[in-house]
């Protein structure tokens, strides 16, 4: 089970960190990404870390630079650390586990979803 959390409205250009802490089985070894989706749109990839976590992540073009996700294995938890937020990434963020232990930007490609966390930035 993965629940997010750290969703709430900041002023465009703020900052927010988002969690994902899972429980009920270990994801230490698991791909993890972060999606979202805004209102009337497909959820998109946003990010995906590497269960060693480090260098071993990947980025959608529209947050590279101003978001960073990292894991801390030992509390079993994924972040989403997001910087100079736009009022275009109001969305419902959602982190998201693959039992592989490649990376995929697809939403097929993972296997276990938290319930969501809302962001809300405005202008």
């Amino acid at each position: 089970q993965l629940q997010a959390s750290g969703g709430g409205l900041v002023q465009a250009g703020g900052s927010l960190r988002l969690s994902c802490a899972a429980s009920g089985r270990t994801f230490s070894s698991y791909a993890m990404g972060w999606f979202r989706q805004a209102p009337g749109k497909e959820r998109e990839f946003l990010a995906t870390i590497k269960w060693s976590g480090g260098a071993s992540t990947y980025y959608a073009d529209s947050v590279k630079g101003r978001f960073t996700i990292s894991r801390d294995n030992a509390k079993n938890t994924v972040y989403l650390q997001m910087n100079s937020l736009k009022p275009e990434d109001t969305a419902v963020y959602y982190c998201a586990a693959r039992k592989e232990r490649g990376l995929t930007i697809l939403l097929g490609g993972y296997d276990y979803w938290g319930q969501g966390t809302l962001v809300t930035v405005s202008s």
